[in-house]
């Protein structure tokens, strides 16, 4: 993944992203995605949790969420959360990119805001690619790069294909 934020830094932008989820709440982006009851979801890279919170309302007690981030402060954001809402179905992971799940564990991914940060993308690609069910998902989407870019970033290993283009996301599938 990439170097850790400053404490500072982590509260600052955990601010920024409250306003903006009470003015925008981030529900129109997961919409792009289809969570059934008792999916597997990884959100890599989870920040202060806005996606895993609601990926975990999503998928229901019988689903899991694994919210994961290099970051304490992110990994603590999201444990309050969750204990805040009477979530149990989300379990932290404090990593730069090793996961610790089963192979083809995950039905989907999330990646969102993060691929740009990340200085060795195809190990974390590799890892996903290890992680996700033959017919599970990676959801990406990255305001700091443009769409060529970011698609060719997420396919040349040639773990990824592109599968779908959603309005505010990009869905890929194993190849």
């Amino acid at each position: 993944m990439a170097h850790t934020l400053s404490d500072s830094h982590f509260k600052m932008m955990s601010f920024m992203f409250t306003i903006r989820d009470f003015f925008r709440p981030r529900d129109f982006i997961l919409n792009e995605l289809d969570f059934l009851p008792g999916s597997q979801v990884l959100d890599f890279g989870c920040g202060p949790g806005t996606y895993s919170i609601l990926a975990a309302q999503r998928v229901g007690g019988s689903g899991k969420v694994y919210a994961l981030d290099i970051h304490p402060l992110a990994i603590k954001s999201v444990q309050q959360k969750a204990t805040q809402k009477g979530l149990k179905n989300i379990t932290t992971i404090q990593s730069d990119s090793k996961t610790g799940l089963p192979d083809q564990s995950i039905d989907i991914i999330l990646l969102y805001d993060t691929f740009h940060h990340l200085h060795e993308p195809d190990r974390i690609l590799q890892e996903f690619q290890r992680i996700l069910k033959r017919n599970g998902i990676l959801s990406v989407s990255d305001h700091h790069l443009q769409e060529t870019e970011l698609v060719n970033e997420i396919s040349q290993g040639g773990y990824f294909a592109l599968a779908q283009k959603g309005k505010w996301t990009y869905q890929f599938s194993k190849v």
